[in-house]
């Protein structure tokens, strides 16, 4: 017989804050990887975090909610990434995490999502304000290490430069599948990322952000 257990939140210790919210999330993870966001439901995930479906419906108001915080928490953070002392071998070392990440289960999310995305305006909407909102991400975190070390401009961080190295994997990425050759990540900072982060502004750049606390944030 099934283990019923497993589904019944009342034969579980109880849990609250962020123990439980973790649970949710990681558990929303999960049923992305095995049946993408159309078939992941509230129940499924409840069951899998061995909680109540109520207490997903009063943190979150539906699915869509639920979904892009998960994407969010489940980011790579700025304290997964070496701090190799110079600007190209921090990018290097990020890009490659990023690689050996869509090579996992989150590639299949993040295609799935993008897919999902184009064709509901109203979640591709919460992805743009929860996910990108979330934080501007490791790739930012090495950006304020070359400022504090004198290698590029203090407002490279915030300008659109800044994410063109991810954006280029990414879209390598959905073209071709992952892992990213190693000789395609240092095409991308080789000639084209360093060159345009050392390039001069086309106009006039606005006051740059205080950096992140403790030169830190968070992303994927």
């Amino acid at each position: 017989m099934p283990d019923r257990s497993a589904g019944d939140h009342r034969r579980n210790p109880r849990r609250r804050g962020e123990e439980l919210e973790k649970a949710i999330l990681t558990a929303t993870v999960e049923e992305l990887a095995e049946a993408g966001y159309a078939g992941l439901t509230m129940e499924r995930v409840a069951a899998r975090a061995r909680t109540g479906k109520a207490t997903l419906y009063r943190r979150w108001p539906g699915r869509a909610e639920l979904v892009v915080d998960a994407c969010a928490a489940s980011r790579l953070s700025d304290a997964d990434l070496p701090d190799t002392g110079a600007l190209r071998t921090d990018v290097m070392a990020a890009l490659r995490q990023l690689s050996a990440r869509l090579a996992t289960s989150h590639g299949d999310i993040l295609r799935g999502l993008l897919t999902e995305a184009m064709h509901d305006p109203e979640f591709a909407r919460l992805v743009r304000e929860r996910v990108h909102s979330a934080g501007p991400g490791p790739i930012q975190s090495v950006l304020w290490r070359a400022v504090t070390r004198g290698e590029i401009e203090p407002w490279i961080p915030a300008s659109r430069r800044a994410t063109v190295a991810v954006d280029l994997l990414r879209n390598h990425f959905l073209l071709f599948g992952a892992p990213v050759p190693e000789a395609v990540i240092t095409e991308i900072v080789d000639d084209v990322y360093l060159p345009l982060l050392l390039a001069p502004p086309s106009a006039p750049p606005d006051s740059p952000p205080a950096p992140p606390p403790n030169g830190t944030d968070r992303d994927g």
